[in-house]
């Protein structure tokens, strides 16, 4: 579960490198991510990071209610990790969402 939660941590920071340009320190933690991603530089990469961030609630809403409750923000970030990642692919809904809202 840690390392899906940091595949996609390292996937965010990968895919949105150019926020990481102007900052004195660029954390590998899934925080650090979150903290660039929510910056004022805005991109196409950017703006997808956002749809993996803005997911937080839906996956809660998705984890609490043991699955039944999809959201169209959770199912949006579902998409987006496993287009971009193999072991999004390989992973649960259930446990993309624990790695979503561990972010």
């Amino acid at each position: 579960m840690r390392m899906l939660a940091f595949g996609i941590a390292v996937l965010l920071a990968c895919s949105s490198a150019p926020a990481f340009a102007g900052a004195s320190t660029a954390g590998s933690s899934a925080m650090g991510v979150g903290t660039s991603a929510s910056s004022k530089t805005t991109s196409p990469d950017n703006n997808n990071n956002k749809v993996v961030l803005q997911a937080r609630d839906d996956a809660a809403s998705f984890i609490a209610s043991d699955g039944r409750i999809r959201g169209a923000q959770l199912e949006a970030a579902l998409r987006y990790l496993r287009e971009r990642n193999a072991d999004a692919r390989r992973s649960s809904d259930m446990q993309l969402a624990q790695a979503i809202l561990a972010m």
